[in-house]
């Protein structure tokens, strides 16, 4: 493939990650610092695009360059912030994550896929006392707030700012259409989080456990509920005319939270590390790869989304079961 090829190719790819409603022109002239007569020469082949200029765009868009210089290289490029122990406000954490969920939005067609290791961070919020208690412990222990040493978990003390943050969240991710693949282990997670600080006596009061795992259990009938109609719909409600929502079982895997967002003609994917972190990358081989194998996954997987209701039934009552266990309810 000639340069100039190339270089074709490297903004119809930039072109194909934009929303719609925002000018190829407009961004490379702004980014690049040039004008638009400029950018349209670029963007057309007439005039070569330097290195640097290359460098910034793929920097901004988080666009490996070894596939448009044809390099063969088994690297891939990933961009993340990292909430690192002391040194991260939870706040902007949550910031980061209403970011990306707007931005899916933001696309015509769209379709979040989610390998659930623990219920989908998302869901999570649906629960006020869940998101108190994550956002207490996700602070207290991952990020080492000095000021929280020595406090324990109280639901009355949960922070207003997170809780509509939280909000703002959930209606953001009740817009997207989303396939979920779960196994009997998605809820050890959570379990293990809440008999830990339980052990530890990090709860104001034992009511505190039996109202968290209470509400977990709300948030699972409402799933269930979910995957019987095949929509999204909020917190309490029976049913809905939201977007569509797949549910399968897999217990051929572990899986390891990673999720993959299908953007028009774009495809993200969003990997978990270090608890709450996630760093994401727009290679296309490695998205490819990614989509393959989610597919692949989802073959193997028992469909428990508007068919299998026996399944559905089982494998929901397996995971109260649990809860109940767990909880002492």
């Amino acid at each position: 493939m000639e340069a100039g090829d190339s270089q074709t190719a490297f903004f119809q790819h930039i072109k194909s990650i934009l929303p719609g409603h925002i000018s190829l022109v407009d961004e490379v002239a702004g980014l690049l610092e040039i004008s638009n007569d400029s950018a349209y020469r670029r963007i057309r082949g007439e005039k070569q695009i330097s290195l640097d200029e290359m460098q910034k765009l793929a920097t901004h868009f988080n666009i490996s360059i070894d596939q448009f210089l044809h390099l063969h290289s088994d690297s891939y490029v990933f961009t993340g912030e990292l909430a690192s122990p002391g040194e991260f406000i939870f706040e902007k954490w949550m910031e980061n994550v209403l970011k990306q969920l707007t931005v899916i939005n933001s696309f015509s067609h769209k379709h979040l896929y989610y390998l659930a290791k623990d219920i989908p961070i998302m869901e999570q919020f649906m629960v006020p006392e869940l998101l108190a208690f994550k956002s207490f412990l996700w602070r207290r222990s991952i990020l080492q707030y000095e000021s929280m040493k020595g406090l324990k978990s109280s639901l009355e003390d949960a922070v207003p700012e997170h809780m509509e943050m939280g909000r703002k969240i959930v209606q953001m991710y009740m817009q997207i259409p989303t396939t979920e693949i779960w196994n009997l282990e998605s809820i050890n997670s959570t379990i293990r989080q809440i008999e830990f600080y339980r052990e530890a006596n990090m709860f104001e009061s034992e009511d505190e456990v039996k109202k968290i795992y209470m509400s977990l259990i709300g948030l699972l009938n409402h799933l269930e509920l979910q995957a019987e109609t095949g929509v999204k719909f909020p917190l309490g409600e029976k049913s809905g005319n939201g977007v569509p929502y797949r549910l399968f079982w897999n217990d051929l895997v572990t899986a390891d939270n990673t999720i993959l967002a299908e953007l028009d003609l774009r495809k993200i994917t969003f990997l978990n590390h270090s608890v709450i972190n996630f760093i994401s990358t727009t290679d296309l081989k490695f998205n490819t790869f990614m989509f393959n194998m989610l597919q692949n996954l989802i073959k193997r997987s028992t469909q428990l989304s508007l068919v299998g209701e026996k399944e559905r039934y089982r494998f929901f009552n397996r995971l109260r079961d649990k809860m109940k266990l767990a909880g002492r309810l």
